[in-house]
């Protein structure tokens, strides 16, 4: 039998996938990704085809994505979409990240659009942020720091990335059972890439997230925290010159609002001293998604 002949009933392919008839159809009428054939009796029949591709829709839902961001990388990625089904090396995840950065270092934003998409195709949302987007930010800002790259190489890229990670981070759904939570740079910073990845962790979790970015005028800080009065403060360092005003501000922070949980991260925060970690310990929330993970579990206990 063809790939292409109806095979399956609704309710066969409900069973193969592990999901609702209603959702398949539902799928079906908002999305039109896939349009069944119709027996005699008017019954939707699946075909192989459609079930490959609704199996890949799938272990992109469990991966992180929404339905309707699986749909739109499917669409955008619909000749090479079965490519998922294969196992993916380190240097493959690798190579996509090196083409990602040339792509970005030679203001393509066409070329790195089509990478994005790719990546995202064959990758989970932790796996792009923490393993390819992550690294990208940290060999990018290495090369701006040693003056291998311009400003305007380095502003192109980190306006490029933080569109891209902000598409995914507001189509998240919230969980209104857990605490509201405001996520901002530490005084004077204004790399808020790296805060941006944590944010879209955070989210991914099913917080409430008010997301600020770059530093906020000092005093702003307060009508934020009055106005929405969140559990959780998250504070991102990458500049040593800015790290004792950030330091200064969680102090303060915690002085004038004793129940407010304040997260610190940030490359300037990893490369404190030894006993500056030892003092701002219980703020640290560590540079892995393990650290994250182990950070946020204890102070939701």
């Amino acid at each position: 039998m063809s790939t292409n002949e109806g095979k399956y009933n609704i309710k066969a392919a409900s069973k193969m996938l592990g999901i609702q008839p209603g959702t398949l159809r539902a799928w079906e009428r908002r999305y039109q990704i896939i349009a069944p054939v119709r027996n005699e009796s008017g019954h939707r029949l699946y075909t192989e085809e459609h079930i490959r591709i609704l199996k890949w829709l799938i272990q992109k839902v469990n991966k992180g994505f929404t339905i309707s961001q699986a749909v739109s990388l499917f669409e955008k990625n619909n000749q090479t979409f079965l490519e998922t089904e294969h196992t993916y090396t380190e240097d493959m995840s690798t190579e996509l990240l090196n083409q990602l950065m040339e792509a970005l270092l030679q203001f393509n934003e066409g070329q790195a659009h089509e990478l994005m998409d790719k990546i995202f195709s064959l990758y989970s949302v932790e796996k792009v942020l923490i393993d390819i987007l992550g690294t990208l930010l940290v060999k990018i800002g290495d090369m701006w720091e040693k003056d291998e790259i311009s400003s305007a190489h380095e502003h192109f890229a980190s306006a490029f990335l933080r569109s891209r990670i902000g598409m995914i981070l507001h189509g998240l759904p919230v969980n209104g059972f857990l605490p509201k939570t405001v996520s901002v740079c530490g005084p004077g910073e204004w790399h808020e890439l790296g805060l941006l990845i944590y944010t879209l962790f955070v989210r991914r979790k099913g917080f409430e997230t008010v997301y600020l970015g770059t530093s906020i005028a000092d005093d702003d800080i307060h009508i934020v925290l009055k106005e929405i009065d969140p559990k959780f403060l998250f504070l991102s360092c990458t500049l040593s010159v800015n790290l004792p005003k950030t330091l200064e501000m969680v102090t303060e922070l915690k002085q004038q609002y004793p129940s407010l949980i304040i997260g610190l991260g940030g490359t300037a925060v990893d490369k404190m001293s030894e006993n500056k970690k030892r003092e701002f310990y219980d703020h640290l929330i560590g540079s892995s998604m393990k650290d994250w993970e182990d950070w946020l579990r204890v102070r939701m206990n």
